[in-house]
């Protein structure tokens, strides 16, 4: 009998407030879902695949952001690349007008594995 009873407390409860499963369609769960850099690390994989064609890329880090003068910051993300049996890391640097986010340069410093 209690069981029934719970069950039937617990059916109530979930059709009269229901919850929502999902809000990843949502507009609002779109943009907030997103972080901060995401525009310059597409920015810096799609370069990274202009300046590397025919290489994949394997791995993808968002090192950071720094300040780099009152009026400018920098984002920089490190790629792992591939291309046939050659492994190697690119360092991607995009410097940026933090106020207007207006693109001012983007460097490419290639790494081993450390």
């Amino acid at each position: 009998m209690k069981r029934s009873l719970v069950w039937t407390i617990l059916v109530t409860v979930l059709v009269c407030f229901p919850f929502p499963i999902s809000v990843q369609n949502s507009s609002y769960a779109a943009t907030q879902a997103q972080p901060p850099y995401a525009k310059w690390g597409r920015l810096a994989m799609a370069e990274t695949m202009k300046k590397y064609p025919g290489a994949s890329i394997v791995d993808y880090l968002h090192v950071g952001r720094s300040k780099k003068s009152p009026t400018t910051s920098e984002e920089t993300f490190k790629l792992w690349l591939r291309k046939g049996t050659r492994e190697w890391g690119v360092y991607v640097r995009i410097l940026f007008e933090t106020s207007t986010e207006r693109l001012i340069s983007i460097t490419f410093e290639e790494t081993t594995r450390s």
